[in-house]
């Protein structure tokens, strides 16, 4: 056996997943490498390292705690925040947000003037927005 096919079947063979006789086969590898041994041997300590950090010790006492602490903070907000500034502050946000919806509504609808002579109209308009027409822009920026 190669040892990119050894390299490839490590994990498998460390956690005895592959068939007897590829097992066999790497076993034999590893016994004749001493590169794949030395990898092999890293490879075990890596999982050694990796199972005692997986667990975990948890406290019996961790979820008691939590829930007392957490209780106590919505105790504490009920007690501590008087009835007038629990109500008014979801209807003040209510109210601004139904003025933001309105206003937003009333701002993208196009404005129509109802004399049609109030301000300037739009033949009056074009010289003011068609003024980069009238002279080149190299022009404009040179000044």
């Amino acid at each position: 056996m190669k040892c990119k096919a050894v390299h490839n079947n490590l994990i498998f063979f460390l956690e005895k997943e592959l068939p007897d006789s590829e097992m066999k086969e790497v076993r034999e590898h590893l016994n004749s490498c001493p590169d794949c041994a030395l990898f092999a041997e890293e490879m075990k300590k890596t999982f050694g390292i990796l199972e005692v950090e997986k667990a975990v010790e948890v406290n019996p006492f961790f979820y008691t705690r939590v829930k007392a602490r957490l209780e106590n903070q919505e105790q504490e907000q009920v007690v501590g925040r008087p009835l007038l500034v629990r109500v008014l502050q979801p209807v003040t946000f209510s109210i601004l947000l139904v003025l933001a919806v309105y206003g937003g509504i009333k701002m993208g609808q196009p404005y129509h003037s109802a004399t049609g002579n109030d301000g300037l109209n739009e033949m009056q308009m074009i010289p003011y927005l068609n003024e980069m027409d009238a002279e080149p822009i190299e022009a404009f920026l040179m000044e």
